[in-house]
């Protein structure tokens, strides 16, 4: 078959016709629908249906009309694109969750933040609200350039003459061909405050204008961390701001349980999908610890409720759900936008500086249409004064004239009247001759006159422009300014729970049984001498309140085992628990090694170079180690001493380098010396040996001194006593050291030793359960080679097995540990 030969035909490279027409698709894709316009923030498809909507007359207090209706007008008159498309468009404009300020006014179902898509158009209806009217306001005064629709049959607006800030307030999102637009929104009383700043002071930096806008605000609300991404994109047009979800975690008083509640979510982030991420983070076994997860959201508000196990920590689990699920989102900021009909990235201030060229343009425009209408009004009113004034003449020459075009001419060669001025006079009704009109008529010249002079005023002056501006600004502000909704934090960097949570002291307690809670400080309130206290918890009966101190949320509390292992625990990872309640095991909050058991604990603020964990072992072998080699936690532990098999760590100190340190035996022997005698060490070090023991022989406790603390003992069959420090001699390490308590039949080995006074009270437990609480103060120190006296009465068979100081205030009357009726010393069979 031949092929028809066509003359007009010319053969070209197709990847020249593509390069050239893939160009002039991006412009138009670029130009005509992704980006926004820097004066009005609107991109051409959301400008082109509120002037539909316009058209149809829906502005605000009277009746919606159905979408499919506004959508129809706008596809048939300015937006020939698909219908979908601009339902999508309108409905977005409706969402208060997308839109900071909503331009349209929705009835129905526009959607929600869980995902949910709007309702049928032909079921919705809207019209605009009130911050659009203002959008459009005096569009009919030549303010903005008019051009011909897609078919040449209407006029439609370049752009709208924008008296509110749409594109800072309402931000824009759009991608394009080889750019995409990302502005984030911002309070409407922040960024009038920062065009007043630059209109007063058109010289203003960046920094200074950061002053009066604080940074994003979004229609979600949440929490904006560290201002470094806001600065920077203030300066450059780009940057990445870090949000996270508003939550809380309260405490269930009864079940100690707590609960994660989120109240406001990041922007853009869909509810109904993160609820879906976190139960499916929690089945795949990703995240530890949460029970059940609620969506108890209602008209009143967002509330996300998830429910943490009872054992861990919910700031530990809030802390996974932030690293793993959209409850913290980065948003990258481009403030990328039209200008002169071309893309460029702009500044915070080049926003705002072209957002006032806008301005003073619409407002040049305006009083330029004003004057010219109040000069031709004038006009006509000169002609009109004319006429009153020579009234007779005029209807002589009216009744005198065949026809209208001949009395327009004597009328106007007589008095030198305009042919517009001769039209009015000849349309002037009679009832305007009367004396009440005339009165009138001049009235309103004078008007005119007043209003000329100030419009030429007006265009004359520059400074009168911008104050003009800035009093419309000022009272937009008054009318529609509202509080933030997004709150700044200023934090930068990598994001931790810690940087949530207040550096404040709290006050910890750790049980006997190893329980452990904080509480806040003002929760043991001061009390004068004589006081009835608090209950400090509630506690079994074979528990009772061992520890109790303060420290930052911001400190550090270590944790040594058995094992010679080292664990960090931040006190704010410490649940936080009422006052009466019980607390969570140590255990359930450290990821010890089956086998291991918590010996010692040291609160830490600073790891630094003048302190040292001086540590001891049953076998008497000492070390000690600077406490910045303790610096870097590790949720697994480290090493903190090198155990002998067979040996085990029983107790840690927090010491200067330049005390006194006391180790006893089980066989009542005491060893002296002074911490300098224990050279430092490196972690994984074995020690040095601190006392010598004979055979059998272990270690039972070891204490830091001064020369005012007595030594207390308890041997196992309930027997004990005070000594002064200065009874033991001072001593080298490695020696036998010298007796400390007889450990006869009677009295039994020694279980325990303390450093206490007068002030303290002791917690004595025996293996059957029984519970004691002593004065020290009802010990009198006595001599070092001693029996001691009897503390508590022990049945058959029962033996003590610890012993506690107790601080005041530690621990309160309470039924499980409530005071023996014997004191000691009772029997009298204290032993010279």
């Amino acid at each position: 078959m031949a092929v028809e030969q066509h003359d007009n035909i010319q053969p070209i490279f197709i990847e020249d016709e593509m390069k050239s027409s893939y160009l002039d698709f991006s412009m138009s894709v670029n130009l005509s629908r992704a980006i926004p316009d820097v004066r009005d923030g609107f991109k051409p498809s959301q400008r082109r249906i509120l002037v539909a909507m316009r058209d149809l007359n829906l502005t605000p207090g009277r009746p919606t009309r159905k979408c499919a209706k506004i959508v129809g007008q706008t596809i048939g008159d300015y937006h020939p694109h698909g219908d979908l498309a601009v339902y999508d468009t309108l409905a977005r404009m409706a969402q208060p969750f997308s839109m900071r300020y909503p331009m349209v006014f929705g009835q129905g179902n526009f959607g929600s933040i869980d995902g949910d898509p709007p309702g049928a158009m032909r079921y919705t209806e809207s019209r605009m609200s009130r911050l659009a009217i203002e959008m459009m306001e005096d569009i009919d005064k030549n303010t903005v350039d008019f051009m011909p629709n897609y078919d040449e049959s209407k006029d439609e607006p370049t752009v709208l003459p924008g008296k509110f800030p749409n594109l800072l307030c309402n931000g824009s999102l759009g991608i394009g061909v080889g750019m995409a637009s990302n502005l984030p929104s911002h309070n409407l009383s922040e960024v009038v405050d920062g065009i007043v700043a630059v209109i007063d002071h058109p010289e203003i930096t960046i920094g200074e204008l950061a002053a009066h806008i604080q940074g994003p605000d979004f229609a979600t609300g949440a929490i904006i961390y560290g201002r470094n991404a806001i600065n920077e994109y203030f300066h450059t047009g780009r940057g990445k701001i870090k949000v996270r979800a508003r939550t809380t975690i309260e405490v269930h008083e009864q079940s100690e349980k707590e609960t994660i509640v989120v109240t406001e979510i990041p922007y853009k982030v869909n509810k109904s999908s993160l609820i879906e991420k976190i139960a499916d983070l929690v089945r795949e076994k990703q995240i530890l610890g949460i029970t059940d997860i609620r969506d108890e959201s209602d008209r009143s508000g967002m509330r996300i409720a998830i429910d943490v196990r009872r054992d861990i920590p919910g700031n530990i689990v809030l802390n996974h759900l932030f690293k793993m699920t959209p409850l913290e989102t980065t948003i990258g900021v481009t403030m990328l936008a039209l200008v002169d009909g071309r893309p460029r990235v702009l500044n915070i201030k080049e926003c705002i500086q072209h957002f006032i060229d806008h301005r003073h343009e619409v407002l040049v425009r305006r009083t330029t249409f004003d004057l010219e209408k109040a000069e031709q009004r004038a006009h006509i009113v000169e002609g009109l004064r004319v006429a009153l004034d020579n009234v007779d003449r005029v209807i002589e020459v009216i009744r005198g004239s065949h026809t209208g075009e001949e009395a327009m001419e004597v009328l106007g060669d007589e008095f030198g009247l305009s042919r517009a001025q001769v039209e009015a006079i000849l349309d002037m009704r009679l009832q305007r001759l009367t004396g009440l009109e005339r009165d009138k008529l001049e009235e309103e010249y004078e008007e005119l006159v007043a209003r000329i002079a100030d419009y030429r005023d007006i265009l004359s002056r520059l400074e009168r422009r911008m104050q003009i501006i800035k009093d419309e600004m000022i009272d937009l502000k008054e009318r529609y300014g509202d509080e933030r909704r997004t709150e700044l934090i200023d934090i930068e960097g990598d994001l931790s729970i810690e940087d949530l949570i207040a550096d404040e002291e709290m006050v910890i307690t750790i049980s006997h049984a190893g329980y452990v809670k904080r509480l806040p400080m003002d929760t043991y309130r001061s009390q004068n001498r004589g006081g009835k206290g608090i209950t400090g918890m509630k506690t079994r009966e074979e528990d009772f309140v061992e520890h109790l101190f303060s420290a930052s949320t911001h400190s550090y509390i270590l944790f040594f085992t058995n094992r010679g292992k080292c664990y960090w625990l931040k006190v704010w990872e410490i649940p936080e628990a009422g006052r009466t309640a019980r607390g969570k095991a140590v255990v359930n909050l450290l990821q010890l090694d089956q086998g291991e058991s918590i010996a010692a604990f040291l609160p830490i603020r600073n790891f630094d170079d003048e302190h040292y964990i001086l540590m001891v072992t049953r076998g008497g072998l000492v070390k000690k180690t600077v406490l910045s080699a303790y610096g870097n936690p590790r949720r697994n532990g480290i090493v903190a001493l090198n155990i002998l098999e067979g040996d085990a760590l029983i107790e840690a100190l927090l010491t200067d380098g330049d005390n006194d340190i006391v180790i006893a035996s089980r066989n009542g022997q005491a060893v002296r010396f002074h911490e300098s005698d224990v050279r430092t060490m490196g972690r994984g070090a074995q020690g040095v040996r601190g006392i010598r023991l004979g055979e059998g022989d272990r270690v039972v406790g070891m204490l830091a001194s001064d020369r005012d603390t007595t030594l207390l003992s308890v041997t196992e069959n309930g027997y004990g006593k005070r000594t002064d420090i200065e009874n033991y001699r001072l001593t080298r390490r490695h020696s036998k050291g010298v007796s400390n308590i007889r450990t006869s039949e009677r009295n039994g080995p020694v279980v325990s030793i303390h450093a206490v006074s007068d002030e303290d009270e002791l917690m004595i437990i025996t293996t059957n359960g029984l519970i004691i609480r002593l004065p020290v103060r009802d010990l009198r120190p006595i001599g070092r080679n001693t029996q001691g006296v009897r503390l508590i009465n022990l049945g058959e068979g029962d033996r003590v097995i610890d012993v506690s100081r107790i601080t005041p205030g530690d621990e309160e009357d309470d039924p499980a540990t409530s005071e023996s009726d014997e004191s000691p010393g009772k029997d009298g069979e204290e032993e010279e």
